[in-house]
């Protein structure tokens, strides 16, 4: 397939779960990719999986690493036109055991880095041009969850970013929108479930049923399934789509 051919498509957090699938995904469809994270090695192996990808190591929270990882990916291949900021990270704990260094941790990554990566890309985007930010976000930005008070209070931030920025670009051909995630079979949901395991002393059968069933369809969110969505949110079929969150949870409210 050839849809996305001409696009050049920055994606965070590649190198596993949801990000590695998006890449991939893109790849397929004749993109050119920049797959960026902090781990080097794994987005090389992503790169030798399909010869249309580009590994580029840098942390989402470091705006000047971020600007200088940009930089880097529009060198190789020219001005972005689809960025999926995609990394995240999860941490769990009673509220009155999240100190300000947890609550901190998780807006770094999950709300400051969304904000990094749009900001640095933006920059290199010609806005006269068709062109999409989209935010892998979670169904934790619409609702709440108990025990992960600072992963929601991200998450949530990072809704009210895409709808805000959503309504700052409309007269632009960018348009922002985020996809909402259930409980997706990534490593992150794998190491919750240890977490639960250890902290609760249920098996890990009792611990995997306990977040499958929030999914009223019984099951976890494949990341393949993030992947497609985020490509028909990148394709013309979705131009009048701005500043929306769409919801990927088996019918969850």
């Amino acid at each position: 397939m050839t849809e996305m051919m001409g696009h050049h498509v920055i994606v965070t957090g590649a190198g596993s779960g949801a990000g590695e699938a998006i890449a991939l995904a893109f790849a397929s469809q004749s993109a050119r990719v920049t797959a960026i994270g902090r781990r080097l090695e794994p987005l090389e192996a992503l790169a030798v999986r399909n010869d249309r990808i580009i590994a580029v190591s840098a942390d989402v929270t470091d705006a000047t690493g971020m600007e200088a990882a940009i930089a880097r990916a529009v060198e190789k291949n020219g001005a972005p036109t689809i960025v999926i900021a995609n990394a995240g990270s999860a941490e769990s704990a009673p509220f009155l055991r999240t100190g300000p260094e947890l609550l901190q941790s998780m807006l770094d990554v999950n709300l400051i880095g969304v904000f990094n990566t749009f900001q640095a890309s933006l920059a290199k985007m010609n806005q006269k041009l068709p062109g999409r930010l989209l935010a892998i976000a979670s169904t934790a930005g619409l609702k709440g969850y108990g025990y992960v008070s600072a992963y929601c209070a991200a998450k949530h931030g990072v809704i009210g970013l895409v709808r805000s920025l959503g309504l700052e670009l409309a007269k632009t051909g960018v348009t922002v929108n985020a996809i909402c995630p259930g409980f997706t079979d990534t490593p992150m949901l794998h190491k919750s479930i240890d977490n639960i395991v250890a902290k609760t002393g249920r098996s890990r059968q009792e611990a995997e049923a306990s977040l499958r069933d929030v999914n009223p369809q019984g099951r976890f969110i494949q990341p393949d399934e993030i992947a497609e969505t985020a490509i028909w949110l990148c394709s013309d079929a979705a131009a009048s789509i701005t500043g929306q969150a769409i919801t990927l949870s088996g019918g969850e409210t």
